[in-house]
């Protein structure tokens, strides 16, 4: 007769087999291994790279706080009033632009100085101005470019009027096209 063939190897319920616990624990203890290199490379390098740093930018704010000279306020100068001018060659039709400016300073005492030769730089802005092209104003790159050469004439006058630079930047408060 045939043999009589018992249940295959049961193992006690509960149980893994011996290789996968055993391969679980390896996996697992290999990954504890990894991220704890990590951490400690991580943790020794901001160590190390922050070390000089405490004391570095203590003396480095004294530093530029001693070479950098100290920046004044803006004081504004509001040119009353507006700029009017008009403009000839647009086709026959009179065109209009008014202009309201402001010089923007940091010296109070060479602002004081400009405003002597007011009449002169009110000209000279007046023929800027007016010899602008119509259509090129319309746009806000030849708005900007205008303020740019507005910037650059006061600037002259001032320095060959008082001998230095009292503006920093002249601004249009107001800008009409018509």
């Amino acid at each position: 007769m045939a043999k009589k063939q018992g249940p295959p190897d049961v193992a006690a319920p509960g149980a893994a087999p011996a290789g996968g616990k055993s391969k679980l624990k390896l996996i697992i203890l290999i990954v504890v291994g990894l991220l704890l290199a990590v951490g400690l490379s991580v943790g020794a390098t901001l160590y190390f790279m922050g070390k000089g740093e405490s004391e570095a930018p203590a003396e480095d704010a004294a530093k530029a706080e001693a070479a950098a000279p100290q920046r004044q306020p803006a004081v504004y100068e509001v040119l009353a009033p507006s700029f009017v001018v008009n403009f000839s060659n647009t086709g026959g039709r009179p065109r209009y632009m008014q202009v309201g400016v402001a010089l923007m300073s940091r010296d109070q005492a060479a602002l004081d100085a400009l405003k002597e030769h007011m009449p002169l730089l009110r000209n000279q802005l007046v023929m800027l101005f007016s010899s602008q092209d119509f259509a090129a104003l319309a746009t806000p790159v030849g708005q900007e470019m205008l303020r740019q050469q507005a910037t650059v004439s006061v600037q002259e006058l001032a320095q060959k009027e008082i001998g230095k630079l009292a503006i920093e930047q002249v601004l249009f408060t107001n800008f009409v096209l018509q």
